[in-house]
Parts: C-alpha cells; sequence; structure tokens
C-alpha cells in the first residue's frame, strides 16, 4: 500500500467512529481528502491523451465471452424503470409524450414524440465522461470548454459508448446482505460493506466487471411513497472510488444516481461522480431498478450474469437513456 493510500485509510478510521449507527455513520469528508482521492484514483492518460473510453477499456474481448459463458438459463431481466409522462417528484423536468395517428390509405400509423430530460433522480440512463468537470477539467484533462451548450461535447460525448457496455455484471444487494428490504435515507454504503458482501457470497469483483448497488430505493418508494432523493437517499459513500479503481471495475449502476444524499464533501455536488466521472472516466448508471434482478439472483443464489446495455449514440450528448438487461 503506498503513503498514499495509508494516508486515505487514517481519514476514513477518523471519519467513521467504531459502533456508529450503519444510517447515521456517515461524516462529512475533508475537502483535502477528497482532492487526495481526486488525484489517487485519476486515469488521466493512462491509455493515451486522445482516450475517450476511459474504464471500458478494462472490458476486453475474453472478458466479454467469460460473460456470455455466465449464460444457462437463458432468462432476461429488464435493469430499468419505464418511462412514464407527467409530473415525477425525482425528475429535472417533466417527460413530455406526443402521440399521433396519422391515416395513410388502408394504412394507419400510429407515431408519438418524445422529449425526455433523462439525467436526474428519476429516469435510468447512463452519464457519458462528458456530464462532469471538476475545477474546469473533465476525464482526461479535457478542457471545460470542450463541451459547449450549442454543439455539445467535441470530446467524451455518449457516442463514444456506441459499441455498448457488455461484460459481467455483478449484483452487490445491500439490503438483502442486511436482512431488511430497503436501507434507510442516508446510509452511507462503504467499502467494509462490499468486503462483507464478497465473504458472503463468495464472489470478487474482477477487472472489466460492471458493479451494480442495490439500495432498495424502489421497495421503499413502494411501501413508503416517493420523496425527494436529492435531499436525502442512501447510496454510495465517495470513499467507493479507490476501491473501485483498485479492483479496475468498468462500470457502476445503482437503484438510485450513485451517490449518498445529502453530498458528504462540503461544496462538492455528487462527489462520487466527480471521482467517478472526472478522474476515473468510468461511466455512472443511474436509477435502475434492481427490484427484478435482486428477486432472480436471490432464488437462483446467483450474484453475477451477462450484463448488456447499448445508449444511444447522439453525437455530443452528455449520457442516454438506457435499457440495461441482466441476462442468466
Amino acid at each position: 500500500m503506498n503513503a498514499l493510500c495509508r494516508l486515505s485509510v487514517l481519514h476514513l478510521l477518523i471519519l467513521l467512529p467504531a459502533g456508529a449507527p450503519r444510517a447515521q455513520s456517515a461524516r462529512l469528508v475533508p475537502r483535502d481528502t477528497f482532492d487526495l482521492w481526486f488525484r489517487e484514483v485519476s486515469n488521466a492518460g493512462r491509455w493515451g491523451s486522445a482516450d475517450e473510453l476511459g474504464t471500458l477499456n478494462l472490458i476486453s474481448p475474453a472478458k466479454r465471452r467469460a460473460a456470455a459463458r455466465t449464460v444457462r438459463a437463458g432468462i432476461s431481466v429488464s435493469l430499468s424503470r419505464q418511462v412514464t409522462a407527467g409530473p415525477d417528484i425525482n425528475a429535472l423536468w417533466p417527460v413530455e409524450v406526443q402521440f399521433r395517428i396519422v391515416p395513410d390509405g388502408d394504412v394507419t400509423w400510429f407515431l408519438d414524440v418524445a422529449t425526455v430530460p433523462y439525467h436526474g433522480f428519476s429516469l435510468s440512463h447512463v452519464d457519458a465522461l462528458s456530464h462532469t468537470a471538476f475545477r474546469g477539467r473533465r476525464y482526461n484533462n479535457y478542457a471545460d470548454s470542450t463541451v459547449s451548450a450549442t454543439a455539445g461535447a467535441r470530446r467524451l460525448g455518449v457516442e463514444a459508448m456506441q459499441a455498448g457496455v457488455v461484460s459481467r455484471g455483478v449484483l452487490v444487494d445491500v439490503p438483502w446482505l442486511r436482512g431488511v428490504p430497503y436501507l434507510e435515507l442516508g446510509t452511507a454504503i462503504t467499502t467494509a460493506d462490499l468486503a462483507q458482501w464478497e465473504q458472503r457470497t463468495g464472489v470478487r469483483i474482477e477487472q472489466g466487471d460492471v458493479v451494480l448497488i442495490r439500495t432498495g430505493r424502489w421497495a421503499r418508494e413502494a411501501a413508503l411513497g416517493p420523496w425527494r432523493t436529492s435531499d436525502s437517499a442512501a447510496g454510495p459513500h465517495p470513499e467507493l472510488a479507490n476501491w473501485l479503481r483498485s479492483r479496475h471495475v468498468a462500470a457502476l449502476g445503482a437503484d438510485v444516481a450513485n451517490e449518498r444524499n445529502p453530498s458528504l464533501v462540503t461544496g462538492v455536488s455528487s462527489p462520487l461522480h466527480q471521482l467517478a466521472l472526472a478522474a476515473m472516466g468510468m461511466p455512472l448508471f443511474d436509477n435502475l431498478d434492481l427490484e427484478a434482478v435482486s428477486r432472480e439472483a436471490a432464488a437462483r443464489r446467483q450474484w453475477t450474469f451477462l450484463f448488456v446495455a447499448a445508449p444511444l449514440p447522439v453525437r455530443g450528448g452528455s449520457g442516454s437513456l438506457v435499457n440495461a438487461l441482466a441476462v442468466f
């Protein structure tokens, strides 16, 4: 372990006192600690100065072949929410859909035009590496000026992911691990949770994996009703970035927006997004629906599967709606 990693561990030991309740154990991360983590996990230059794929470089053809061999039953499970028009407490703006019926002689066409603001805290989507900049730089040290409101992203747009994300998916079901239907608001999922999950399941997270973390968000909403997750939500602690990099994980997904809310880093919104997207170059799958795959995985005692996601290659786009699949 190098000196920087030892310092990070020391900070964590200070931040997380022994015996604190899980839902209340998260403490604010000092800015100097966050800045240290950002430098530690940075992949700038790792795959060359022109790289736009980031950690997707870790998914090799051999990894895809091995992932395909995990399919035994041929059962496909969607990991995404349905897109529904109308008000949504967690949407940045409401989804709008116009339906049109067009007569054409003996033929009648049914058409629709949708306006879908997929970023935010509601719809299942993938964040491209252009989605965020930290202190004026995007992944691989691309300047913030490579993105404009008129032309979109000249570098790191979602079209770089046109070949899709096909690899081994790994479900880390934290409520299942703790024997509860869902996590309490404000719970921070830490590296200790991942270690416990690996020990319990016997599955080791490896290079090129797509890690999916379930908090039970949608089970909680079904039981108690919707709430504004940007104000309060269980989710991964930003400390996970170092662990994800050390395991050479290719992508991260969750049933929340891949953050414990509110932010644990003063003055930094969505700190794990900054560490993943801007530093590591790791795509994030936000707001997935992991309820069906949780049931399937628990019934089979199988926590790995073939993960498939194909973002729309919108030139210059910051992400895409996605219907990700788990195939057992």
